[in-house]
């Protein structure tokens, strides 16, 4: 999976959506915008943002509605369904299986995965692909990614094995700051149990695949691939020989890649290259 953010973009209903909640609950508290502002504890201009669809609220927005509406967790959870019609069309099916995926095996080698990345790499990402966006949208975007990333902590995470291609680690995305801190992370994650990432060196030689792919299991079982291309999105295919097809090319990956011990010792190396 490239994640590399060449999509097309994602729907801002959701944000008019909310925003529309936003006005009605001030106009039915008789609240001009400036005053509801102060007792979200928010200022006038990011109220104005969230009301007229401009911006998806955040989060913690959303709570503070919750606290001056006095409904525990109404506008955050109505907040948390509209963030998810965010993402394009062909990107929701995969969103769906990945937050019930027993197991996440992924081949990266253009960028990280979604679930592995920080926030300022992810913003380099998509900074790349979109040069002419605003820093917003930019923010907007890497926290639909960030939010993902909750599938990790959840009481029965799935296994998340991946293979990631040398060159993935030495590119030099964000920065070289922004690469060691994003090669600590991966440091840190590996750690879990439910982790486990091996890297593709570059004398193996030429790789069994040239593209990236995700292949979800439900069930302990393989279930779909998706993959992207540059100009058409993302697709989820569920037919069995692609799935077959597509387990036995992880299989490959995974015989060629570093072992564990020996991919730990190749990203600790570069990770220092990099703060270099």
């Amino acid at each position: 999976m490239s994640e590399s953010a060449n999509l097309d973009r994602p729907s801002h209903d959701g944000a008019a959506h909310f925003g529309d909640e936003v006005r009605a609950l001030r106009e039915a508290l008789e609240l001009s915008q400036s005053e509801f502002a102060a007792e979200l504890h928010y200022n006038q201009g990011q109220v104005s943002k969230v009301e007229t669809g401009g911006v998806l609220a955040s989060e913690a927005f959303a709570s503070a509605m919750d606290r001056v509406a006095g409904t525990p967790g109404v506008y955050l959870r109505m907040r948390g369904r509209l963030a998810k019609q965010r993402h394009p069309d062909w990107f929701v099916p995969y969103i769906v299986l990945e937050e019930s995926a027993s197991g996440i095996t992924d081949y990266s080698c253009t960028f990280l995965m979604g679930l592995l990345q920080t926030p300022e790499y992810a913003a380099a990402v998509m900074r790349a692909a979109f040069p002419r966006e605003s820093e917003e949208w930019i923010s907007e975007n890497v926290e639909l990614r960030m939010q993902r990333q909750q599938v990790l902590s959840r009481p029965s995470p799935p296994l998340v094995w991946v293979i990631v291609h040398e060159a993935v680690l030495r590119a030099v995305v964000g920065g070289p700051r922004v690469m060691a801190a994003q090669l600590g992370h991966l440091l840190e994650l590996i750690q879990s149990p439910h982790v486990i990432l091996q890297v593709f060196p570059f004398d193996a030689g030429a790789a069994p695949s040239n593209l990236p792919f995700t292949l979800l299991a439900l069930d302990e079982k393989p279930h779909a691939v998706y993959t992207e291309t540059p100009t058409h999105g993302g697709q989820v295919d569920e037919a069995p020989d692609v799935v077959a097809s597509a387990v036995k090319m992880f299989d490959r990956l995974r015989m060629t890649a570093l072992s564990d011990e020996g991919s730990l010792a190749l990203i600790r190396k570069i990770m220092e290259d990099h703060a270099k």
